[in-house]
């Protein structure tokens, strides 16, 4: 009888490797495979010591992933050429492999502003191991490439891999963070000038949206353990997609976001437009009540039709038909609630996912309208350099890709983390109450590094 312990299955693969041919296979990709009653995966993960580290999970407790080791580390310091992914797709994802490989990662926000080390502009990886689970059936993947220059040295480095693995242990526990100070770019006073900027009459009437955000710098006593933090930010929110890139021990980004980019099923996309927010309500009747204002609100109503109507404007040329709800309904997280319109398209024979990264990223939620008018006032203006946050994190596949926008995110180095959020100016926009949206976002993660 088959054991699928994961010890069991390392040993299965262990062998497999030795069984491999001493040549090397081409250039090419191979991925062996073994099903797993699998672990906890935030929990294994934590416990690692090979970089990078890498977790994904979909929305409504969706597929799950936990990844480390590269076989292929790609770190760019620019966004990517369509040569850079051609190349990525020719040696990786063709879909004459048998393989379901995937490269894991994400771009910035806005490719030009500095970037965060670590991340770069773009940074992709084709994990070494990956434990991947789907409802109940799971798998432990080991990646080799072929078009290495000495097979032999890969197949030692796989082998070494597989040996290095730690057991899943217990997450370290949350305590009250005591946080020591809080620094929030722009300030209070700065955030209210720059809202009465976007809100007059002459700057509006050519850029009607502009998305601001403020960073949030927190020291701390005792810094949790980000996969500590995003495990309970995952157990409040499990709607949302959950996700972190550790790409090496000092930097550590993790999102709790609601919003999805894209997600490619061959040529069936499905995206959206998440735009206006308002927060939950203490009671039943109150939550509903907070909800029919916000479905009501013109403001908010005004935002997400401009975020629809530009989605629609960027797929149609990518696509053979394009549908779009019509009436928007409500997305309930823990703290807040937001106007969502699910958006579907038929792509069009030959589209790739460069093309769909580059008509929908950054979005009018994350970014504002038009695009480079907005993107050019929060370069010049907002005051720090957003770097992942609000940009595209997912993977890349054959037939399958998917990127959620990281929103709800945080940043973790040595001494401190950064939080981050974001809100759609428009010309009816008032400062206090888009300031409080920002506070509001931030009740769940601020909650959780406290320790309640």
């Amino acid at each position: 009888m088959t054991e699928f312990t994961l010890t069991a299955a390392v040993a299965r693969l262990l062998h497999r490797l030795e069984a491999l041919s001493p040549t090397s296979p081409g250039p090419r990709c191979l991925q062996l495979c073994e099903a797993i009653d699998a672990p906890p995966l935030i929990a294994w993960l934590a416990a690692q010591q090979q970089h990078p580290k890498i977790y994904w999970r979909g929305r409504r407790n969706g597929e799950e992933i936990a990844a480390i080791g590269a076989a292929r580390d790609h770190h760019l310091s620019r966004q990517p050429s369509a040569e850079t992914l051609d190349r990525l797709y020719r040696d990786y994802l063709r879909a004459d492999h048998h393989e379901d490989l995937r490269l894991y990662g994400g771009m910035a926000f806005d490719p030009k502003q500095p970037a965060w080390p670590d991340f770069g502009q773009a940074h992709f990886v084709l994990p070494r191991i990956e434990l991947r689970r789907n409802g109940d059936s799971a798998q432990i993947r080991l990646a080799l490439c072929g078009q290495v220059d000495d097979w032999q040295q890969e197949l030692a480095q796989a082998r070494q891999a597989l040996l290095a693995l730690e057991p899943a242990a217990p997450l370290p526990p949350l305590g009250p963070a005591h946080i020591l100070s809080r620094t929030d770019i722009p300030e209070q006073p700065r955030w209210n000038t720059l809202i009465e900027q976007i809100t007059h009459p002459n700057f509006n009437a050519d850029t009607p949206k502009v998305v601001l955000a403020r960073q949030t710098q927190l020291s701390t006593s005792a810094l949790p353990d980000p996969w500590t933090v995003l495990h309970a930010w995952q157990m409040l929110n499990p709607g949302s997609y959950q996700y972190g890139f550790q790409f090496s021990a000092e930097h550590t980004f993790i999102s709790c976001s609601p919003e999805r980019l894209y997600q490619r099923q061959g040529r069936e996309l499905s995206t959206e437009a998440l735009a206006g927010t308002t927060v939950r309500g203490f009671t039943e009747a109150e939550d509903q009540a907070l909800a029919n204002a916000l479905l009501n609100d013109s403001k908010n109503s005004h935002e997400n039709q401009l975020v629809r109507d530009h989605i629609e404007q960027q797929l149609a040329p990518l696509a053979d038909y394009v549908g779009v709800e019509e009436s928007p309904t409500i997305l309930k997280l823990n703290h807040i609630q937001h106007l969502h319109r699910g958006i579907r398209a038929e792509l069009k024979a030959g589209v790739n996912d460069l093309q769909l990264l580059q008509a929908l990223h950054p979005t009018p939620a994350v970014g504002g309208l038009p695009r480079e008018a907005a993107m050019n006032f929060i370069r010049q203006r907002e005051g720090f350099e957003r770097g992942w946050y609000a940009g595209a994190c997912g993977y890349l596949g054959t037939h399958q890709s998917e990127f959620s926008v990281a929103i709800r995110s945080a940043l973790f180095s040595a001494d401190k983390v950064t939080l981050f959020a974001g809100a759609g100016i428009v010309a009816d926009s008032q400062a206090e109450a888009e300031w409080q949206e920002l506070n509001n976002k931030l009740t769940t993660v601020l909650g959780i590094l406290n320790g309640l």
